[in-house]
């Protein structure tokens, strides 16, 4: 059975959490890291060194990206629609997912931790409010992306999806104005009705 190192409130465990679900896969979970420490002890560091989480045990094979982690995870049962079987599509959700990482994920960290784990008299405002910014304008290039289709990188879900749809949760359930970006909007929505997507991604921001 896979397991799964990382507290369920950390956008990087509910990537791997959600796309295990979708994959229908044996799992468990062990809260680490946050308010449940444990990623400091030595056991946990000879597994990742970076102290972070999640961290994955598959058997002998042990992982700590979760985008990494993600693409193991399709790549490994590549009968499911999450892996694309086309070796364009699957260099396409590569360049979604790696995208995420560079250009969009500093600017969704910046809103978060001032909105949700910074006390309201401490907060930055100028950051955040540049970052809100910045993050729309980001945002806009997947908007015009998705005019042309449903889903990243085509009519079904993959694994290209699945770090963005984490971030868009936090995007449409924090507490500040948005601009307009119908196609964004229309794509969230569609992860909404996904069980899986609501079980692990759509939990109280904390």
């Amino acid at each position: 059975m896979i397991k799964i190192l990382g507290r369920q409130n950390s956008v990087n465990v509910q990537k791997v959490m959600w796309c295990t679900a979708e994959l229908n896969l044996e799992v468990t979970r062990t809260d680490v890291g946050g308010a449940f420490g444990g990623n400091n002890t030595d056991e946990y560091l000879a597994m990742n060194p970076n102290g972070l989480v999640p961290t994955m045990i598959d058997g002998e094979t042990v992982l700590w990206e979760s985008n990494t982690i993600v693409r193991y995870l399709c790549e490994s049962n590549p009968e499911s629609s999450w892996y694309p079987t086309t070796i364009d599509k699957r260099g396409q959700a590569s360049q979604w997912m790696d995208w995420y990482l560079t250009r969009l994920h500093p600017s969704m960290t910046v809103i978060f931790w001032t909105l949700i784990r910074t006390a309201v008299e401490d907060r930055d405002l100028r950051a955040l409010e540049k970052a809100i910014i910045a993050a729309g304008d980001i945002w806009a290039i997947v908007d015009q992306h998705l005019s042309r289709q449903d889903f990243m990188t085509g009519p079904e879900p993959t694994m290209g999806d699945i770090p963005l749809g984490c971030a868009a949760y936090r995007w449409h359930e924090m507490d500040f104005e948005r601009p307009d970006l119908p196609n964004l909007t229309a794509w969230y929505q569609r992860l909404n009705s996904r069980p899986a997507y609501q079980q692990h991604v759509m939990l109280p921001l904390t």
